[in-house]
């Protein structure tokens, strides 16, 4: 099934997770299997190259886990510590970008971005002389704030992605340099949706600072759909597409990873779906069982329930029209 667990060397759960979202992953896992094997020198400095035997290691073996100590001991080379514990979504972006750095054959590299890069349009307006400045820009995830802006819970995953795109006014202390009015002014600052990819990661920003240096984990139900249509959530204002390009934005959830426990001593599960078999399994390390929608379903979170799974990491994947 290639349903392999990665054994956990030493707080590992949460590269294991971010692991298992990359290789379960056929389309991914196409590109990394046409990658240019470098020379003996640098095998166990390059990490596509890890990744790739760890890949074939799994899929080749009859065990129920192998372990990711050489590819653990490859990334911690590129200051990836490990025995500590990891953002997963700080992990992800780390392993993606080491991951297109080494894989140097530029038709993978456009592949690679082509698959996971998110791109915007950022729009800076002046609110005095409404001269406006636009900017593309790409990103791995979107960051998506699950309390708006004053601090209420956002309902649902739709209500989060409403806020992300919403204009935001820079007043007071975060007005901006106008060229034309030669001062500091107003502005209003937007983001517009200009293309998806076909695997599509949204980071739930479940962490947050209270007081000084104090991290606080937001445990609060926050329900996911398995299908979900930005055409149906963004409005055209928020959007700067074709119409060809809006009719692609159609996702199904592919993958949740899942946070438990506290800021300070927590842990990764990762619940993926596979898309040859299309039915769910639970990655805990070693540990691989399948589940259902229901069982995934309880990462929506729970204010009284901290040590709960809550989802931080969902991984949607575009319907392809049939």
């Amino acid at each position: 099934t290639g349903a392999i667990g990665l054994y956990n060397v030493g707080q590992s759960c949460c590269l294991n997770s971010v692991l298992q979202v990359f290789l379960m992953n056929t389309r991914f896992t196409r590109i990394l299997r046409r990658i240019t094997v470098p020379p003996l020198a640098a095998q166990k400095r390059n990490v596509p190259y890890q990744m790739l035997l760890l890949l074939e290691e799994m899929q080749c073996g009859k065990r129920k886990a192998v372990s990711p100590i050489a590819l653990a001991s490859c990334v911690s080379i590129y200051r990836v510590q490990l025995f500590v514990q990891h953002d997963a979504a700080q992990l992800f972006l780390t392993l993606w970008n080491l991951i297109k750095t080494q894989m140097k054959r530029p038709e993978l590299v456009e592949e690679l971005s082509d698959l996971y890069t998110i791109c915007v349009q950022e729009h800076l307006a002046c609110q005095k002389c409404f001269s406006e400045t636009k900017r593309n820009s790409s990103m791995l995830t979107l960051p998506l704030a699950v309390l708006d802006s004053n601090s209420h819970r956002l309902r649902t995953l739709e209500d989060c992605l409403q806020h992300f795109f919403l204009p935001e006014e820079l007043t007071d202390h975060n007005m901006c340099f106008c060229e034309h009015c030669g001062r500091k002014t107003p502005f209003l600052q937007s983001m517009k949706l200009v293309h998806l990819p076909q695997t599509l990661t949204l980071h739930l920003k479940r962490f947050c600072f209270r007081k000084s240096d104090y991290i606080h984990k937001l445990s609060h139900y926050l329900p996911f759909p398995q299908d979900l249509d930005f055409n149906a959530v963004l409005t055209e204002n928020q959007c700067q597409a074709d119409d060809n390009e809006k009719a692609a934005w159609k996702y199904e959830i592919f993958a949740v990873i899942a946070h438990s426990g506290s800021t300070s001593c927590g842990h990764y599960c990762a619940y993926i779906r596979s898309l040859t078999e299309c039915k769910w399994y639970c990655f805990n390390d070693s540990e691989v069982c399948q589940v259902s929608w229901d069982d995934v379903k309880c990462t929506y979170g729970h204010s009284n329930l901290h040590w709960g799974e809550t989802a931080y990491l969902l991984i949607y994947m575009k319907k392809h029209p049939q």
